[in-house]
């Protein structure tokens, strides 16, 4: 690949310090952002980084200063609202600039939990049973949706909000955590059949013409009997817990005969359905049974070295460098006006 000037789009706070060390980074909150930079500039990439935080114009300004080959987008909100990054790739797409990633329209569609499901039900993907509890309204759970119940945020991403306690079995239970939803994290929230089952993940990447990598699994090696095996914000961000528990994540064993490329087939169905571009993560459920239930897809899954997406793409002979810079021509490939 040539050289290329890229500029980096990172939240505020999260520039990687000059000097930084790999070590240093693996337990910083800066660790995608360090390891995205430091990789394109050992390829020989120039590498601008410009910190976002609740305003356009330090954007519009390094476009005009720098005129970049392409951003590379690790930014997951704007002005501290999640789903408003999506509006940072538009604003990107009305300067005609190019970037990395997931294109607006599909950054939009894959946020929203409840539009995912709405577009995937229609296409015949099997989601489980859902309902929306607006903000301010009162709910009667319908007789189709039977306990247990997940109970979680309509459009936040990363676990946010996610605990043991968003499983519920009862009425007084469900409306004790969708008044959590409501006020703790002041968003709407989403009621879904809970199933149980294995922890699935498959990264897709691509514009049109997707590649699914290997499946990966979430394992709960020892968690109590009683507990759910579902991915808190707890187990997410600490890494005390996931050791004490023996969770991991690596390549899914033991799939049933002819399950693995079904699963990929469907991944990348769900990516096309959802207009996901660049790179993304589809998450699943597969019950004892052998079902396959798609949970959420994620746009711009975390891109750092060592996560699922990076690893997934190493197993499938992708190492790091490569996977950034066929994010990096992906991107330079997206034509939104033409889409």
């Amino acid at each position: 690949m040539k050289r290329l000037r890229v500029l980096a789009l990172v939240h505020e706070g999260f520039e990687p310090p000059a000097g930084a060390t790999a070590e240093q980074a693996r337990a910083a909150d800066w660790r995608a952002e360090f390891d995205v930079v430091e990789c394109l500039r050992g390829l020989g990439h120039e590498v601008q980084v410009l910190a976002v935080g609740g305003a356009l114009d330090p954007i519009r300004a390094a476009l005009a200063e720098l005129r970049p080959d392409i951003s590379f987008n690790l930014l997951e909100s704007f002005d501290d609202v999640a789903h408003w990054d999506q509006n940072v790739v538009a604003y990107l797409e009305l300067q005609k600039a190019r970037y990395s990633g997931c294109n607006a329209r599909g950054m939009m569609l894959g946020r929203d939990k409840e539009l995912t499901k709405k577009l995937l039900t229609y296409h015949r993907v099997r989601v489980p049973d859902f309902a929306v509890v607006r903000r301010g309204r009162r709910f009667r759970r319908p007789g189709r949706l039977a306990f247990p119940l997940f109970v979680k945020s309509r459009g936040l991403d990363a676990s946010t909000g996610i605990s043991q306690a968003s499983v519920v079995e009862s009425d007084e239970k469900l409306a004790e955590r969708v008044r959590f939803i409501h006020e703790s994290l002041g968003t709407d929230a989403l009621v879904e059949r809970y199933i149980e089952g294995r922890e699935l993940y498959v990264g897709v990447i691509g514009n049109r013409r997707l590649e699914a990598l290997p499946i990966w699994e979430l394992s709960f090696e020892n968690m109590p009997e009683a507990a759910r095996k579902i991915a808190t914000e707890r187990l997410k961000w600490s890494l005390s817990y996931q050791q004490k528990h023996g969770i991991t994540s690596g390549p899914a064993r033991d799939l049933p005969e002819g399950l693995e490329p079904h699963v990929q087939r469907l991944c990348k169905r769900v990516c096309n359905v959802l207009y996901l571009t660049g790179y993304a993560r589809v998450d699943l459920r597969l019950t004892p049974a052998g079902e396959v239930y798609v949970i959420e897809a994620n746009p711009n899954p975390q891109i750092a070295r060592g996560e699922d997406f990076a690893d997934a793409a190493a197993a499938a002979g992708i190492e790091y460098g490569p996977l950034l810079e066929r994010i990096l021509r992906l991107g330079l490939e997206w034509d939104p006006a033409a889409a």
